[in-house]
């Protein structure tokens, strides 16, 4: 048995909340992975460990040889209650997994309700891979079961003579079992933040350097179940919020208004858009039925603007790609015909007249969640679904001169629909479209010409993943060595691919740039590189492993060190820094709406809280995600839920900005409910694909 020293404040921490003289943590070592499309079901093997806490500041962490039956465990319950002495156990549980693809688990799911039946857990396996085990989303459950048997006895001796003098005091037995559902990984060099949540393995962690004092807070957390918390008025309001913006269509609900302020002009607010949808779709999926879950509007959705893609798409003359999916539509009704009927929006009416390039790709990411969700297999299976699927997949993947796997897109084609200088090969698009392409070759079945799309997602996968990850990444060393670039390089030798000039780094990047951190700059093309930081890109290549685990471990580092440039007062930055001047002049040709540290110029979204937030949790770091929660949530509110706040820190809501945002209420509840309950992440989270071949990447210094 060996003995480790508490620290001073875990145990001050522990008398401040009335704690008890004992702490009982069971922690689990995964050791097994298989990825989303095996239909196998699997075993976690692990091996545990006993850790107690004292009240003298003594830790002792004793093996356990054998987990005890159910009968054992409560007969030890049954034995402890006599003894009035609190602790708190975290125990490991048994995981499965179900691919999106297979049918014959759906078919053994269905004939073994009890098991469907189980509480949903997310799995962290070594390599980072997480998966769902039923569609049912709880928070930890509370029960009373103790492992007595496991103490040494030594430590009983010791615990005997704490409980006669805890008797004294006829305190009621408190017991806590926490489901943490987290395998800890192997990988011993990698460095554990301050968090209330056990880090993801896919940066790596371990017992010996998992920090102790970091696990009362996780404890105390999970005491406050959602909707009960102070906020709980908030919350309320939140989705009381969100169920007024439904849209309805032949009496179902459809989608969610953009914005409904009552004091501005409607303009396109009051129409449903895919990507503000988004959000909106996943509050509904991840909120338990019997709380008020609707998934079913997402399903409506799904097949109703999926009904719009085939309509046939023209402005001035000139038929868009079959591909295309809308921008947004809007229910109206015909008094002539009375009825009611759809109007769609391809780009022709948006303020620079440019298709959603993102529409097809959020909407295929969505599918996906529903199905990860529901476990509603037969709605991707729908022969129109693999159509639609497939038309938005050919319209991307169709040959061209192009020699880079990226792909090429117009200003305004994505939620900055504006001009705003991200013409080229933008990071946002370039991580949604890997994001589909992933999602997409989980769901598309081989018949017919199947097979052969299936074949170009694999290749196009594997050559955007080594694009980004090479020539998108941004450190300290990676700056210095542009810095020193050489121009006018010739043949494949060459080290300046893109022809950089090194005078064309702007001078605010030699400071924003810390010594720990890095992140996937903006765009890169012939002769240019966008070093600014866009933070829809960046996230969403941590959600759909694009970014490698040190590369997601360096964002979140950039983020927690440069937090009031990207975080500020209200969080988030949609991109930073902010045009000015001559700059801001030529760039955004003028723009009113996009002066510095305003709308999409530097302005602070707080939709984004759920993409930050979700990826806090993929990397481990769930405490940066609670931190900017607690901004959002003391000023909010309280403001009317606008579209986006300017200055730059946030102060200020945004000078044309909607108040009462559908995505801003949705966004808000959806980063509640995944950090109250992390098992909600693989909804919309990939795993990593260890069949993709990894880039061999000069590591940052924080790595």
């Amino acid at each position: 048995m060996s003995t480790l020293r508490a620290p001073c404040d875990l145990l001050e921490d522990v008398k401040e909340a009335e704690a008890v003289p004992a702490l009982y943590f069971t922690l689990s070592v995964g050791d097994s992975e298989k990825g989303l499309g095996d239909s196998s079901e699997k075993e976690v093997k692990s091996a545990d460990f006993f850790i107690v806490l004292k009240h003298e500041g003594e830790c002792t962490v004793t093996p356990i040889e054998e987990q005890p039956s159910e009968t054992t465990t409560e007969k030890g319950a049954d034995d402890a209650s006599e003894k009035s002495f609190d602790f708190i156990m975290f125990e490991k549980s048994k995981i499965t997994e179900k691919s999106l693809c297979s049918q014959n688990e759906e078919e053994e799911a269905l004939e073994s309700p009890e098991e469907a039946s189980q509480t949903e857990n997310v799995k962290w396996t070594d390599n980072g891979k997480t998966s769902l085990e039923s569609n049912q989303r709880e928070s930890p459950k509370i029960s009373t079961e103790i492992f007595q048997d496991t103490i040494g006895k030594e430590e009983s001796s010791k615990l005997e003579e704490e409980n006669e003098s805890t008797d004294k005091l006829d305190k009621p037995m408190k017991t806590l079992r926490v489901q943490s559902n987290e395998n800890i990984s192997k990988s011993n060099n990698a460095n554990v933040a301050q968090m209330s949540l056990k880090p993801s393995p896919s940066v790596g962690s371990s017992l010996e350097n998992l920090e102790l004092d970091s696990l009362l807070p996780a404890v105390r957390s999970v005491d406050s179940p959602l909707g009960s918390t102070e906020n709980g008025a908030m919350l309320e309001e939140a989705w009381e919020g969100l169920q007024k913006s439904y849209v309805y269509y032949k009496g179902k609900p459809v989608g969610t208004l953009a914005a409904m302020d009552p004091i501005a002009e409607a303009l396109n607010y009051n129409q449903v858009f895919i990507r503000d949808f988004v959000p909106s779709g996943l509050a509904c999926l991840m909120r338990p039925a019997n709380a008020g879950g609707e998934p079913e509007i997402v399903k409506n959705f799904l097949l109703k603007t999926l009904h719009l893609q085939g309509w046939e798409k023209r402005i001035d003359n000139f038929t868009l790609g079959e591909g295309v999916m809308p921008a947004s539509f809007k229910v109206l009704y015909d008094s002539h015909r009375q009825k009611e009927t759809l109007v769609a929006d391809f780009g022709g009416s948006a303020i620079g007249r440019v298709a959603p390039v993102d529409s097809g790709f959020w909407w295929i990411i969505l599918l996906r969640s529903y199905i990860k969700c529901t476990h509603d297999y037969t709605l991707s299976e729908l022969p129109e679904v693999q159509r639609g699927m497939k038309l938005i997949l050919n319209l991307c993947l169709s040959d061209g001169f192009d020699t880079f796997p990226t792909l090429l897109c117009a200003d305004g084609c994505s939620m900055i629909d504006r001009r705003m200088g991200i013409y080229g090969y933008p990071i946002e698009i370039q991580a949604l479209f890997y994001f589909a392409l992933r999602s997409s070759r989980q769901m598309l079945k081989p018949e017919r010409d199947g097979k052969e799309l299936i074949e170009r997602i694999d290749k196009r996968i594997r050559a955007l993943s080594f694009h980004i990850q090479k020539y998108y990444w941004l450190d300290f060393t990676q700056l210095n060595n542009i810095y020193r670039y050489k121009t006018e390089e010739y043949s494949h030798t060459a080290v300046n691919k893109f022809n950089v000039i090194p005078e064309s780094i702007p001078d605010w990047v030699f400071d924003f740039m810390p010594l720990r951190g890095g992140y996937l700059i903006g765009n890169v093309s012939p002769a240019r590189m966008d070093f600014r930081w866009f933070l829809v890109g960046n996230c969403i290549a941590i959600l759909s492993s694009l970014a490698t685990p040190a590369q997601a471990t360096a964002i979140m580092d950039l983020i927690e060190e440069r937090w009031e440039d990207l975080i500020g007062e209200m969080p988030l930055k949609i991109v930073y820094p902010a045009l000015e001047g001559h700059e801001w002049r030529t760039v955004t040709g003028f723009d009113p709406k996009n002066t510095r540290w305003s709308y999409h110029n530097g302005g602070s979204w707080p939709v984004l809280i759920w993409l930050l937030t979700a990826a806090c949790i993929k990397t481990g770091r769930p405490q940066i995600a609670k931190r900017a929660i607690e901004l959002i949530e003391q000023r909010l509110s309280k403001d009317g839920w606008p579209e986006y706040y300017d200055g730059k820190t946030g102060r200020y809501v945004g000078k044309q900005a909607r108040k009462y945002q559908t995505w801003s209420i949705s966004g808000y509840l959806v980063a509640k409910m995944l950090i109250e309950n992390p098992a909600n992440l693989p909804i919309i989270s990939l795993e990593e694909d260890k069949k993709i071949a990894k880039p061999k990447l000069t590591r940052s210094i924080s790595f």
